[in-house]
C-alpha cells in the first residue's frame, strides 16, 4: 500500500475547513470527465455571487472520456489545495476519472491545505478517500456547468453558498415542495458519509473503501435500475458494511419508481433497527442540495429532519 496511507484512520467527525470569504476565489478543476466552458458565462455567474474564478489547466483538456491526462488531473487537484489564493475548490462535472487519481494523491500535502472542496457523482471517490485519509470535511454539492449554469432551483445556489461561507444553520432546510419519507423511525448521531452509490461500491476492496463504523450513510444514484440498486445494497451488506451504521439517509435515485425504491430500501434496513429516511434533494436532482461529508450530524427520521452537530467551516475575518 502507498506509504502515504498507512496512517491511522479516525472515526471521530473530521475536521472543519475554512469558510470561503466574500470576494473570495473559487478554483475550477475537472477530476473526471470533460466539457465545454463557457468561461464568460462562468465568470459572469461567479464574480455576480461576489467572488473570483481561477480555471485550472486540465479544465480545457480532452482525452477521450477523460479531462486531460491522469497526471494533469492530479497536478490541478495537488496545485489547486496547496495554492493559498484559492479558498474554494469546485469540480466542473462527474463523468467518471476521479478514482484513477486515487493512489497518486499526496493526502499529507492536502491536510496542511485544508478547504472547501465540492462535487457529486464520480467525485465520491475523492470525498471517500479524502475524508479518509486528509481528515476534513468535504462537499457533497452542485457542480459548475450540470448544476449552477445549469439553472437549477434557487436551493441548489443557497444550500451551496450558505454551506461554504458559514450562514448554515445547525438544522438543514429541506424544500417543502419534495416530501421526505420515514422508511425507519428513530434518531442516531453520527458522521455523515457516502455519496454515489455505484462509485461506493466500485471502491470496495481497496484501501480508499467507505469506513462505516458509526457513520450516517447518505446514498444517491441515477439511470441504475432497481434490481442493481438492490444489487448494490446487497454488496455491501455482504462486504459487513452495515454493521456498523447508525443511519440511512437516502438522496435521489433518479429513474427508479419511488414506492418500489421504498420497499427495497426498508427491506434492506429494517433488519438493523436503525432510522432511515428517504427522499433528500441531493444528487443528480434539481435541487441539488449541499451536505458535508465527515461532518458529525443528527438524522432524527420521525421529525424528518438532518441537523449539524459540528462546525463545517471555521471563519476567519483576517485572511491574508
Amino acid at each position: 500500500m502507498n506509504s502515504r496511507l498507512t496512517a491511522q484512520v479516525s472515526y471521530k467527525a473530521h475536521s472543519a475547513v475554512p469558510a470561503l470569504p466574500a470576494g473570495g476565489v473559487i478554483g475550477l478543476i475537472a477530476p473526471a470527465g470533460p466539457a465545454e466552458l463557457d468561461l464568460s458565462l462562468a465568470t459572469q455567474w461567479i464574480q455576480a455571487r461576489g467572488y473570483q474564478l481561477r480555471v485550472f489547466p486540465g479544465v480545457w483538456e480532452k482525452d477521450g472520456y477523460l479531462a486531460g491526462a491522469d497526471a494533469t488531473r492530479l497536478r490541478d487537484l495537488h496545485d489547486a489545495f496547496t495554492d493559498d489564493s484559492i479558498d474554494a475548490i469546485l469540480c466542473m462535472r462527474g463523468g467518471y476519472g476521479s478514482p484513477r487519481l486515487l493512489d497518486g494523491i499526496d493526502f499529507e500535502r492536502l491536510k496542511r491545505h485544508p478547504k472547501p472542496f465540492i462535487g457529486y457523482s464520480d467525485i465520491t471517490a475523492l470525498h471517500l478517500a479524502i475524508t479518509r485519509y486528509a481528515g476534513f470535511v468535504t462537499f457533497h454539492g452542485p457542480m459548475l456547468n450540470a448544476d449552477l449554469l445549469g439553472d437549477k432551483q434557487a436551493p441548489t445556489e443557497s444550500s451551496l453558498l450558505d454551506m461554504l461561507s458559514g450562514r448554515q444553520g445547525s438544522q438543514l432546510a429541506h424544500p417543502a415542495a419534495f416530501p421526505l419519507t420515514t422508511v425507519a423511525p428513530g434518531v442516531a448521531c453520527g458522521r455523515l458519509l457516502g455519496g454515489n452509490l455505484a462509485m461506493i461500491c466500485a471502491m470496495m476492496g481497496t484501501a480508499f473503501e467507505l469506513d462505516a463504523d458509526d457513520i450516517i450513510l447518505f446514498i444517491e444514484d441515477v439511470n441504475e435500475p432497481l434490481y442493481r440498486i438492490d444489487r448494490f445494497l446487497t454488496q455491501l451488506r455482504l462486504a459487513g458494511k452495515f454493521a456498523g451504521l447508525r443511519g440511512v439517509l437516502v438522496g435521489d435515485v433518479a429513474g427508479v419508481d419511488h414506492e418500489a425504491l421504498i420497499q427495497l430500501v426498508g427491506q434492506t434496513f429494517e433488519p438493523l433497527g436503525i432510522p432511515v429516511l428517504a427522499g433528500w434533494r441531493s444528487g443528480h436532482c434539481d435541487p441539488n442540495l449541499t451536505l458535508p461529508m465527515g461532518a458529525l450530524v443528527s438524522l432524527d427520521a420521525d421529525r424528518q429532519q438532518l441537523v449539524l452537530e459540528q462546525c463545517v467551516v471555521t471563519i476567519n475575518n483576517h485572511k491574508a
